[in-house]
C-alpha cells in the first residue's frame, strides 16, 4: 500500500515538476552548467534573480536528476542536457511552451472538458488555442518551436520509410517550421518543397529553410489548408489530423486529393491508438480532448476519414519502437 500511495502523491505532485523543469530551462541551467559545476549564487548573478531561490531550485532539480551537488555547487546531468537549446533532441522549448498560459490554462480545466466532451478553452482564453496563439506571437513562436522539437525523432524515423524516388513536390501541410519537408529535402537533391501554414508561422519557416542551405529549394506559403493546398506529389500531414474534428480532418484530406498530381499521395503521421495502449498515446488523446476538442484515433478510424474523402490507404509504417506510424493514402 505505502508504494501505491507514493505513487500516486507523485502523479499528483506532476505539476509541480512541471514548474520546476519550465523555471530549469527559464533560467537556463542547462547552459549555463554546460562547460563545468556553478553555484547557486553564480546563476542568480548571471540572471538577475534571487539568489535563495535560485539555490532552493537547483536543490530541487537535483533532486529530480537534473542536477548534482557536491562542494557548494551543481553540475548539471545527462538528463539536463535535454533542456539545452542547441541539443539536437532538446526538449526546452516544449517544456515552456506546455507550461506558458495558452496550455497551462486550458489544461487546468480538463474535468470540465470530460464532463462537457470538449475544450473549454473558449471559458479560459476567451477563444481557440489557435486564434489564441494568433495574438501572441511570442507564444506562438515558442510552440512552433516546441513542435519542431518534439516532432525531431519522429521526423527522422519517418523521413526513411518514404519512398520519393519518383515525385517532385513535397507540401508540409500545416508545416510549421518545416522540420518535415526539410529533412527530405536535406536528404533528397532533386525534390522542391513547399510548407504551407498560417501567416505568423511563415518566418519561422523561412528562417529554417535559410538556416539548412535549403531556401532556394523550399517555398513558404502562408494559408489554410481549410481553404486550399498548393499543388504537389507528396503530402505530408505531421500532426495534424489529431487537432481536428472528423468532418474537419475530411476536409482537410479532400483538400489534399484536389491539389495531388497524378500518382501523387499522402503521408500521416500520427499516433495509432490502440484501445490497451500504454505510455504516451492515451495522455495525448486528454491533451487533445482538453486543447482542441479533438482526439487520437486507431487505424480503422483513419481508415474511415480517407473513405470519406475519397482515398485509401496502401500502407502502413511504424516509426520505430514509438506509438507513431506513417499511414501512406492514394485516390480511391
Amino acid at each position: 500500500m505505502a508504494n501505491g500511495y507514493e505513487s500516486l502523491l507523485q502523479m499528483v505532485h506532476g505539476f509541480w515538476v512541471s514548474q520546476i523543469v519550465r523555471t530549469a530551462a527559464d533560467l537556463s541551467l542547462a547552459e549555463h552548467l554546460a562547460d563545468g559545476p556553478r553555484t547557486a549564487a553564480d546563476i542568480a548573478t548571471i540572471e538577475g534573480s534571487d539568489p535563495d531561490a535560485t539555490h532552493r531550485l537547483m536543490r530541487a532539480c537535483a533532486s529530480l536528476g537534473l542536477a548534482s551537488h557536491a562542494n557548494g555547487a551543481f553540475a548539471g546531468t545527462p538528463l539536463l542536457a535535454f533542456l539545452h537549446k542547441d541539443s539536437p533532441l532538446s526538449l526546452r522549448s516544449y517544456a515552456l511552451a506546455q507550461t506558458a498560459p495558452g496550455h497551462w490554462l486550458t489544461w487546468g480545466q480538463t474535468p470540465a472538458a470530460v464532463r462537457a466532451g470538449r475544450t473549454q478553452s473558449h471559458e479560459v482564453l476567451g477563444m481557440s488555442i489557435f486564434d489564441y496563439l494568433a495574438e501572441h506571437p511570442d507564444e506562438a513562436a515558442l510552440f512552433g518551436t516546441a513542435m519542431t522539437n518534439l516532432s525531431t525523432p519522429v521526423i527522422l524515423g519517418a523521413v526513411g520509410s518514404l519512398d520519393v524516388s519518383t515525385i517532385d513536390t513535397v507540401v508540409d501541410v500545416g508545416g510549421a517550421d518545416g522540420a518535415f519537408v526539410l529533412e527530405l529535402l536535406a536528404r533528397r537533391a532533386h525534390l522542391k518543397g513547399v510548407v504551407l501554414d498560417l501567416p505568423h508561422a511563415v518566418p519561422g519557416a523561412t528562417s529554417a529553410a535559410k538556416a539548412r542551405g535549403l531556401d532556394d529549394r523550399c517555398t513558404v506559403r502562408p494559408g489554410d489548408f481549410f481553404e486550399q493546398v498548393p499543388e504537389g506529389d507528396l503530402f505530408l500531414l505531421k500532426h495534424i489530423l489529431h487537432d481536428w474534428q472528423d468532418e474537419e480532418c475530411v476536409r482537410i484530406l479532400r483538400n489534399c486529393r484536389a491539389a495531388m498530381r497524378p500518382g501523387g499521395r499522402i503521408a500521416i503521421v500520427e499516433i495509432v491508438m490502440d484501445e490497451d495502449a500504454g505510455g504516451i498515446a492515451p495522455l495525448m488523446d486528454i491533451a487533445m480532448l482538453t486543447m482542441l476538442s479533438a482526439r487520437e484515433r486507431t487505424l480503422a478510424e483513419f481508415d474511415a476519414l480517407l473513405a470519406q474523402a475519397g482515398l485509401r490507404r496502401t500502407r502502413v509504417t511504424q516509426v520505430d519502437d514509438s506509438p507513431y506510424a506513417v499511414i501512406e493514402a492514394v485516390p480511391a
